[in-house]
């Protein structure tokens, strides 16, 4: 089970986004699956949800095995690259990888917005970073294949403006916080490089709760952080642990709502119990969950 999901804040228009994506990775291996769609209920909305009444809430969509979710909300939020997806096109799974890099790429960039061009860099033999039409930011590459197998997506979040030089603390505390975690490689700045001070990281790879991530310190100012637009879900083994977890991670009380919670380094968090949908399905569940800020298994009774 994926213990740690990211979601991504789509305004009003999961459903179109859930579209693309199944276009954007029809042939990649494993391809997309929709494997969920949960909708708002029609009654006990807040007044700025009563417009989506009986629309769709989530689509979990499934992309080479790896599980987002899609939240279908308003307008007040989002993507940016700071939390982005890193995609592994790795030669070993095939001698056309190359050619589904860049048929990927093109189908990404599509009404997108080009962040580094897809070419040759020092690091990789093709490499590029787009942002897609929604906002939603990707890394391609043809990794080498005589590295260290790694998935096919990992999430990967850039550390910038007013969280530069951080991406070292802050995978040390979550490696800290979530269990079946453990710190991997690491490059650092040998020397300043922009904002990135001399020791920062230049690339980074870790797991947490036994998902791969990648983290760096952005070489380039910034405009902006993290932000709920991507945010990352937990799914906590109980009470106990969805405790422990929330008390280690809650820094901004006054955005915490519906099992909801920013962290010192500024990354959005969802921390719920991972028999969230069968608690939903309770009656008066979804009223009740607004109610919440940390979710309290016992108050859906």
């Amino acid at each position: 089970m994926q213990r740690i999901t990211p979601t991504i804040w789509c305004a009003g228009n999961a459903d179109e986004v859930a579209a693309f994506y199944e276009h954007v990775f029809e042939t990649v291996p494993g391809g997309v699956v929709i494997r969920q769609v949960e909708r708002y209920p029609e009654e006990g909305l807040l007044d700025f949800q009563r417009p989506l009444a009986g629309k769709t809430l989530t689509i979990t969509l499934e992309i080479a095995g790896f599980q987002f979710i899609l939240l279908n909300a308003g307008d007040e939020f989002r993507p940016t690259p700071a939390l982005n997806f890193m995609l592994n096109f790795d030669p070993i799974l095939g001698p056309d990888m190359g050619e589904l890099q860049k048929l990927v790429w093109d189908r990404l960039s599509e009404d997108g917005r080009v962040l580094m061009d897809l070419g040759q860099y020092p690091f990789s033999g093709s490499y590029g970073w787009v942002e897609d039409r929604y906002g939603v930011s990707w890394q391609l590459i043809l990794t080498d294949p005589q590295g260290e197998p790694r998935p096919f997506i990992m999430p990967s979040l850039m550390f910038g403006a007013r969280e530069q030089n951080r991406a070292a603390a802050a995978q040390e505390r979550w490696v800290e916080v979530f269990p079946d975690s453990r710190l991997g490689a690491r490059a650092v700045y040998p020397e300043p490089a922009g904002p990135a001070v001399e020791g920062a990281v230049m690339f980074s790879e870790f797991q947490l709760a036994g998902l791969w991530f990648t983290a760096m310190d952005s070489a380039v100012e910034q405009p902006g952080s993290f932000t709920p637009g991507v945010s990352l879900l937990f799914a906590a083994r109980g009470q106990q642990e969805l405790d422990r977890i929330w008390a280690a991670l809650s820094a901004v009380p006054e955005a915490e709502q519906c099992g909801w919670l920013t962290d010192e380094f500024g990354v959005s968090w969802q921390i719920v119990p991972d028999t969230m949908d069968e608690l939903m399905t309770r009656p008066g569940a979804f009223g009740k969950l607004l109610a919440m800020k940390k979710i309290e298994i016992a108050d859906f009774d």
